[in-house]
């Protein structure tokens, strides 16, 4: 369960339709970013527009599509930003057309995205969401639509969200099934803090921890505020006040995981944060981050992320 997954390439189409949310487009396309950045994965990407025209964003940022959608590259996934302009089909792009670009594709419809693939017929009989406003009109102007209140739902190869943070966790969640859990929980680590928050400051529970339980929370805190002496788990399960038993079967329920794997990535995601924006050296990062020295740190780190520390710490 230690091993890193092999990086794969991907290439993504990114559709924007007018009046689109800047954060939401941050939200799914900054991971990628990062885990190209970070690992070195071939991952690319495209922006194609409804209409294959100029769209504006809901803050007036004007994007130009970087090709029509007829002469785009076949995408691994197909990402559809709808925006506040969904109800307007002037100048929309086929039907036709999106169904070959979204053909064998992964396909992440966010906001008003799912609007967007019902008003095409690609959402009879499948289970969908979009933003919470929107529910009760999307579910009587779609009734093939098995509409959902959930803050994303996956249904086969189409995901939906709504908001900017589902649209955040639902990528985490499609970086974790394409590059391993490692990999996603770094793409959130380093999306979500600051500067400010990585120097000094205890590392809070991040994006895989976000839609989970109360109970789980607590935990998530607990070890968060021990990254130094780390608790085994057994103590923690004792300062949740649940029994070790549950504990594990929680973590597995709600993040597929173990208690001591999920600590021992916050361990070293805090560790990757120190590396690369601290001027501590290898030796204080490990022991600030409960690793008996340098070459323990190191070793975790590249088992973990395939990752060179120390070539980390000069970015």
């Amino acid at each position: 369960m230690g091993s890193v997954l092999p990086v794969r390439s991907i290439h993504v189409s990114i559709f924007l339709c007018d009046a689109f949310s800047n954060m939401v487009l941050a939200c799914l396309l900054e991971p990628l970013r990062v885990v190209r950045d970070q690992t070195g994965a071939d991952i690319r990407w495209n922006i194609l527009t409804d209409g294959d025209r100029a769209v504006t964003s809901s803050s007036g940022l004007s994007v130009s599509p970087e090709m029509p959608i007829a002469d785009s590259p076949k995408p691994d996934l197909v990402i559809i930003i709808g925006g506040d302009a969904f109800r307007d089909v002037k100048g929309m792009t086929p039907t036709r057309n999106l169904g070959q670009l979204m053909q064998g594709a992964t396909v992440i419809a966010a906001d008003t995205g799912a609007w967007v693939l019902a008003r095409g017929g690609f959402l009879n009989a499948r289970k969908a969401t979009l933003h919470w406003q929107l529910l009760e009109e999307f579910a009587e102007e779609f009734p093939k639509v098995e509409v959902l209140p959930d803050r994303h739902v996956q249904d086969g190869r189409f995901w939906s969200c709504g908001s900017a943070a589902a649209a955040l966790d639902l990528m985490l969640l499609f970086i974790r099934d394409r590059f391993g859990a490692p990999i996603a929980f770094d793409a959130g680590a380093m999306f979500l803090h600051d500067n400010a928050r990585r120097h000094g400051a205890s590392y809070p529970d991040q994006a895989l921890s976000q839609a989970v339980s109360p109970r789980l929370k607590r935990v998530v805190v607990l070890m968060s505020e021990a990254l130094e002496t780390t608790q085994s788990i057994p103590l923690l399960a004792e300062q949740a006040n649940i029994s070790e038993r549950s504990l594990r079967r929680l973590f597995w329920a709600e993040l597929q995981t173990t208690p001591g794997r999920y600590y021992l990535l916050l361990r070293l995601a805090r560790a990757r944060e120190l590396l690369r924006y601290s001027d501590l050296s290898t030796d204080q990062v490990a022991l600030r981050c409960g690793f008996a020295n340098t070459t323990t740190l190191t070793r975790s780190l590249r088992k973990n992320f395939a990752t060179d520390p120390l070539r980390d710490q000069q970015v």
